[in-house]
């Protein structure tokens, strides 16, 4: 797994490079100049700073036409081979030394078009003095459909990150009994995560007793696990960039009951209802649509939303429902899939998987045990 001092593997940022410039081409433009960590990473293939919440825009890096890469690092470590020491420019707090950097890359006079993901007010009055010729214009949508659509190299790269979200789930699992806390439980999915090479995990709220009384709210304040307990695991790692997520609900002590197993049976008909929408073509209101056909109510988080560097697109919720109904899935699409279903007096399942569009349907990328083999093992799973 990668310490994150290497930059990532000469294959994997050629083909995302070119489906880069690709859109650069499509979207008619001269200059890229970049901003937001994924979308850097994205065409440079040198690992990033990670960083936790946003932060407002700052010329990271800038690529030509041409394939020429101008990025801002003050070391060499984990720049790939093709970008120079020459190409490279240190941190700066006067944004007017960031604007001469800019003005020194060739072609910047006469560039007529220049793309950005984000602009602050302060730098939508800054760049025109590097580009004095070019319309600035909102590249983001280009680079949405550039990441959109996973290479083979990624889709590779990412069964990396869902490998070690897998291992720490099992992890947490083999600890599972009552009297544990939900701490200990996440405590342990974490270590499990940096035992894989991954010590930033996606997300922190990875473990927890499903409400008996309300479909969304956690069961009790102290966060122990009790007898009969349903508790979901929901990891998500960013390992080579790339975030991998994968949930699960296990039964907890004497849960071999008759309405439990009616639960896990409800989950596995929605979820091979989400499966059968994953077809390339097919309108993504299709996984709303899924919960309806399955009888069960929308969910409060999104039912899928793409992998990749970051949290792609597409995002399928119920609060967007005409987003959905437009945007349409196509094969090379990765998507975080989530099944969610509640009882009351029983608790709630959660399903996440990954699933890739194929040409031929949807394949899951995850080996996480399926429902069967969790239904099956209910009534082995007494703590």
């Amino acid at each position: 797994m990668s310490t994150e001092i290497l930059p990532d593997d000469r294959a994997l940022r050629q083909a995302r490079r070119n489906r880069a410039l690709a859109q650069m081409a499509a979207h008619d433009l001269d200059i890229l100049v970049l901003g937001r960590q994924a979308n850097v990473r994205y065409v440079t293939g040198a690992p990033q700073l990670w960083v936790a919440g946003t932060r407002p825009f700052g010329p990271v890096c800038a690529m030509l036409r041409s394939g020429e890469i101008h990025l801002n690092s003050t070391w060499d470590e984990g720049i790939p081979e093709e970008i120079g020491h020459d190409h490279l420019y240190g941190l700066a707090w006067n944004p007017m030394t960031l604007v001469g950097v800019l003005q020194g890359i060739t072609g910047s006079d006469t560039a007529r078009r220049v793309g950005t993901d984000a602009l602050t007010p302060s730098f939508a009055q800054l760049l025109p003095m590097a580009f004095p010729n070019a319309e600035l214009v909102d590249a983001e949508q280009a680079m949405r459909e550039a990441r959109r659509v996973k290479t083979v190299e990624e889709v590779r790269t990412l069964g990396g990150a869902l490998r070690v979200a897998e291992s720490a789930v099992a992890a947490a699992v083999a600890e599972l009994r009552p009297g544990v806390t939900e701490k200990t439980l996440a405590g342990i999915l974490l270590e499990a995560e940096a035992a894989g090479g991954v010590s930033t995990p996606a997300t922190q709220d990875v473990a927890w007793v499903t409400s008996r009384e309300h479909p969304w709210r956690r069961a009790r304040t102290d966060g122990r696990v009790q007898d009969g307990d349903l508790v979901a695991f929901a990891a998500g790692v960013l390992a080579d960039g790339y975030v991998g997520e994968v949930g699960r609900t296990w039964p907890v002590g004497d849960a071999d009951n008759a309405a439990t197993r009616n639960l896990y049976r409800r989950s596995g008909e929605l979820w091979d209802r989400l499966l059968a929408a994953c077809q390339p073509g097919a309108p993504t209101s299709d996984l709303l649509a899924a919960y309806e056909a399955a009888g069960e109510p929308l969910p409060p988080m999104p039912v899928a939303h793409g992998l990749g560097l970051g949290f792609d697109p597409p995002v399928v919720t119920p609060r967007l429902p005409r987003t959905a109904a437009a945007e349409r899935l196509e094969a090379g699409v990765v998507l975080a899939v989530t099944g969610y279903v509640w009882e009351q007096g029983v608790g709630a399942v959660l399903h996440r998987d990954a699933v890739l569009i194929t040409d031929a349907g949807p394949e899951v990328l995850t080996d996480s045990p399926s429902f069967g083999q969790v239904e099956a093992g209910i009534g082995a799973a007494r703590g």
